[in-house]
Formats: structure tokens, sequence, C-alpha cells
């Protein structure tokens, strides 16, 4: 009985976590190639048993791998995905939304970088939920006075996105501190808000944006 309260306390869902984190950054690293259950289990902490509990091939792992890593985007940009229905495309707030793009994309380079290799290889990226929220809400976007007209907004989600998740690896975002972090992403949010003002977007419409661009990249964010 003692020895049995002694045991830790098994927790499948955070043991689950913590082998889709590892191989999620294995995958950034080294790629496919570079993804076994071995490796995983190991920069997981975890016995190779308890991997292959979770995860039985090393296919299943990577597939579930992608899915965490689109979920994770997926939810720090549009939030949970069971409203997202509700949203409507007039009521978006295009800042507050490029702002959690660009910090989601400077904490977390590994992840985007995983998410950006996988997306752009795939044969139909419309499967995955955070490209096709992303670039459905740009098409949206585009059919509405908002825009001005003759938007591709395909070209536009590729532009956005890749640059996003380029942008932290070119400035060794893991170098920078906390505040480095910051400035950094405000700068590439600023630019990409500056881009879509002059260029997607009917800069009429956005009385907001055109006044916070107005005040520079260090302008405090609403």
């Amino acid at each position: 009985m003692e020895a049995r309260a002694r045991r830790r306390v098994r927790d499948p869902a955070a043991t689950r976590e913590t082998i889709l984190e590892a191989a999620s950054n294995l995958l950034a690293k080294d790629g496919l190639e570079g993804v076994s259950l071995s490796a995983v289990a190991h920069l997981a902490a975890v016995n190779r048993g308890t991997a292959y509990q979770h995860f039985e091939t090393r296919e299943k792992l990577i597939e579930a791998t992608i899915d965490w890593v689109s979920d994770k985007l997926f939810r720090a940009v549009f939030g949970d995905p069971e409203t997202i229905g509700e949203r409507r495309v007039e009521e978006v707030d295009t800042a507050a939304l490029t702002d959690r793009l660009c910090d989601f994309a400077m904490e977390n380079p590994e992840i985007c970088r995983v998410w950006l290799q996988q997306v752009l290889a795939s044969p139909d990226p419309s499967q995955d939920p955070f490209w096709r929220e992303y670039a459905g809400s740009l098409q949206r976007f585009a059919e509405t006075k908002l825009a001005m007209p003759g938007v591709d907004a395909e070209v536009l989600s590729v532009l956005n996105l890749a640059g996003m998740f380029f942008w932290p690896i070119f400035v060794r975002a893991h170098a920078a501190n906390d505040q480095e972090r910051n400035d950094l992403s405000r700068r590439f949010s600023h630019e990409i808000l500056r881009l879509s003002m002059y260029g997607s977007m009917n800069a009429e419409r956005f009385p907001e944006v055109a006044a916070r661009l107005a005040g520079g990249p260090g302008a405090e964010r609403p």
C-alpha cells in the first residue's frame, strides 16, 4: 500500500503534450528524417514504452505532431475553434489579430517553422485548420468593402505567414530577451499593418489603424 502511494501519479494528457512538444522540436531541427519514437522519447525524458503507448508508430506520431502544432497556432491567433463560426470578418480587430500572430511567432519559432514546412509541402494545404481559417478569413475580407478590389487572398496569406514565421529565425529570436523579442514583434507587426493598410485594406475604413501607424513601431498597442 505504501509503495503504491509513493508511485508518481501519472498524467497521460501531460505526458502526451510533452512528447508532442519534443517531436515538434525535432521536426524543426532535423526535419522528418530526424523524428523517431526513440529520439522523441529521449528528448521528452520518458521511456520508449510510454511513447509507444501514446503513439503506436512513427507515422502516427508525426501526424499527431503536425495537428498539435496547427491547433496551437489556431488557438493563439483565433481562439477556441468551437466559437469560430460566430465571428464576422467585419468585426475582427485586424491589428490585434496581427499582433497575436506576430507575438506567437516570436515566442515559438520552432512551432511556426514546423507548421510552415509541413503545410507548404502538403499537396492540399486547405486540410490544415489554421491555414483554412487564416486564408479563408482573408478571402472573406477580400469580398467586403473593407478591402481594395482585386486582392488575391491565397497569395497574400502565403506572403504574410511566410514572412511572420521567417522573421524570428532571421533575427535570432532565441538570442533576445523578453523586451527585445517584444520590440522585434512590434516591428514586424507594424510593417505588416502598414503594407496591408496601403495595399489590401481600404484605408478610409480603418482610421484607428492609420492612427496607430502614424505613431511608428513603438506606438502603444490598444
